[in-house]
C-alpha cells in the first residue's frame, strides 16, 4: 500500500490564526450558525448548514457536472467510463474525484452570501479567501464490499503546533446511508490527546488505528453544506445504492494571505481556467474548462474571495 504523507493532502491551513478553531472566543455575532450549531462545531468538529444554497442552484451545478464529465444522467452505462488520468495516490482512483474548478455554477455557490457567512462564523473574521477546489461524481459501486471508507486526517497530526484549517462539502444530490457520503470519528476530535497517549510513538500520523472506535454517518440534502475541522478524522462511505449517483462540490475558506504572488496566481487560475498545482490531483487531460468556458463572472463578494479585490 502506498504511504500517504501530509504533503500529498494539500488542503489550505492558516498561518494567520494561532488559536485552534475549537478554542476561539467569539467576537463577531453568529450570522448563520445557531448557538447549538456552534457547540456542535467546537465539540464534534463538524457542523451542517442546511440549505446553504438553493435547490435550484444545486440543480444547475448537477447539470454542469454531467456535461463536464460527458456522462448521461439517464444512461448508467455512461457512468463508468475509464478514469482519464490516474491520481498520484492510488486510493483516490475511481472514487469520483472530478477535476472541474471554475465553472460559473461553482463560483456562484462560492460567492453565495450564506455560504460565506457560515465560514465567517467558523473563523470569526471576514477577510477570507475561498479554496479553488473540485467536485465529486460518485456512481454506485458495481461490486459491494465493506460499507466503510478509510478513515484519515488531511493534515499531519504529529505537527506541533497542530495545523489550523477547515474543509467543506456542498451536497448536490442527496447523500444518506444508501448512497454513502461523509463519516467522521468525533471521539478522536474531542479526546485526541487522551487517545494519542494510548498509541505507539511511531503511529500513523494520517490514518488512525480504529480499534474500539466508532464512526458517525452524516446525511445531507441537496444544497446542504457540511463544514469540518481539518483535525477531524473522517472518510467517505462507498455508494452501495442501486441506481443513485452522489454529487458534491468541495468548498472551504481560509484567512486571506499577505502574499502577492499567491494572490496573482489565484487570479491567473480563474482567468485562464487552470487547475491548481497540487501533487495529488493531475488535472483534466482534456482541458475541457479552457476549451468550453470563459472566466466566471464574480460579484463583489466573489472578487474578494478570489483575491481580485482586497479586503
Amino acid at each position: 500500500m502506498q504511504t500517504i504523507t501530509a504533503a500529498d493532502i494539500s488542503h489550505p491551513v492558516s498561518t494567520k490564526v494561532t488559536t485552534q478553531l475549537k478554542d476561539i472566543k467569539k467576537t463577531l455575532p453568529l450570522r448563520v450558525l445557531s448557538e447549538d450549531d456552534w457547540q456542535h462545531w467546537i465539540t464534534k468538529g463538524y457542523v451542517i448548514v442546511r440549505q446553504a444554497i438553493s435547490a435550484e442552484a444545486a440543480a444547475r451545478l448537477e447539470a454542469a457536472l454531467w456535461e463536464f464529465d460527458e456522462k448521461n444522467p439517464n444512461d448508467p452505462s455512461t457512468w463508468y467510463e475509464p478514469q482519464r488520468r490516474p491520481h498520484v495516490r492510488a486510493e483516490l482512483n475511481n472514487v469520483g474525484m472530478t477535476e472541474i474548478y471554475h465553472h460559473q455554477t461553482m463560483w456562484d455557490n462560492r460567492q453565495t452570501q450564506r455560504v460565506y457567512d457560515a465560514f465567517v462564523d467558523i473563523w470569526d473574521r471576514e477577510d477570507l479567501w475561498v479554496a479553488i477546489d473540485r467536485a465529486n461524481i460518485n456512481p454506485p459501486k458495481k461490486v459491494h464490499g465493506s460499507p466503510d471508507g478509510f478513515i484519515h486526517w488531511d493534515v499531519d497530526t504529529t505537527i506541533r503546533p497542530m495545523p489550523i484549517g477547515v474543509q467543506g462539502v456542498l451536497s448536490i444530490r442527496k447523500q444518506d446511508i444508501e448512497t454513502g457520503g461523509f463519516q467522521a470519528v468525533p471521539y478522536l476530535f474531542s479526546n485526541f490527546d487522551e487517545w494519542v497517549a494510548t498509541q505507539p510513538k511511531d503511529r500513523d500520523s494520517i490514518r488512525p488505528d480504529m480499534t474500539g472506535l466508532s464512526r458517525e454517518n452524516v446525511d445531507l440534502n441537496p444544497g446542504d453544506l457540511l463544514i469540518f475541522n481539518s483535525l477531524l478524522a473522517h472518510g467517505v462511505r462507498p455508494n452501495h445504492s442501486k441506481d443513485k449517483v452522489r454529487m458534491a462540490q468541495y468548498i472551504s475558506m481560509f484567512p486571506s494571505e499577505d502574499d502577492e504572488a499567491e494572490r496573482q496566481e489565484r487570479i491567473r487560475l480563474w482567468k485562464d481556467q487552470e487547475p491548481p498545482n497540487r501533487p495529488d490531483f493531475p488535472g483534466d487531460p482534456r482541458g475541457w474548462e479552457k476549451a468550453h468556458y470563459g472566466p466566471a463572472q464574480l460579484n463583489p463578494l466573489g472578487r474578494k474571495l478570489l483575491g481580485l479585490d482586497l479586503w
